[in-house]
């Protein structure tokens, strides 16, 4: 498969939460995104880089601690909360009707992770698939801002590993 030559913007992705549940995972996509997914701090293999030196001199630089990249999105706001139909609020907080939501974290119960997707369009414009970014293990949280148009803010930390196709 040839790399792409078409260079992709906002209006190419869209954005799907998946939570934990064996077998049949539940999943959302997020109506009304804003297009401004951003992920920080990626890197080869998700360590920390610490060079090891004494007196000004570089004796080894060395793969350290986990690191964990954090990003954020936004959408827009059309509906907060519902007991029994379906909003992103909802789903990233586990509450209401998403409140049987099963984490994605592997080494803990306790906190509630989802997985991110962003499928980027490629097909549509001559490319052999569309792209994907698969953040796993999502810890999130929220910031809801008034105005035109009511938003959520949405910040996470990445616990698992990156997959992209």
């Amino acid at each position: 498969m040839a790399a792409s030559t078409v260079i992709k913007h906002f209006t190419d992705g869209s954005i799907t939460l998946t939570d934990g549940t064996a077998v049949t995972p539940i999943t959302l996509v997020i109506p009304f995104t804003q297009g401004d997914l951003s992920i920080t701090g990626l890197q080869q293999n998700q360590n920390d880089v610490v060079a090891y030196q004494t007196r000004g001199v570089l004796h080894s630089v060395r793969h350290a601690a986990a690191n964990f990249p954090t990003g954020s999105l936004s959408f827009m706001v059309a509906d907060y909360s519902d007991g029994t139909d379906q909003t992103a609020i909802d789903f990233l907080l586990k509450q209401a009707s998403y409140s049987a939501n099963v984490t994605t974290l592997t080494n803990s119960t306790e906190v509630y992770a989802l997985d991110i997707l962003l499928t980027v369009e490629g097909t549509d414009h001559g490319d052999s698939a569309d792209a994907t970014i698969s953040l796993s293990q999502c810890a999130c949280t929220l910031d809801i801002t008034e105005g035109e148009p009511n938003t959520v803010s949405v910040n996470f930390t990445m616990y698992g590993p990156p997959t992209f196709t």
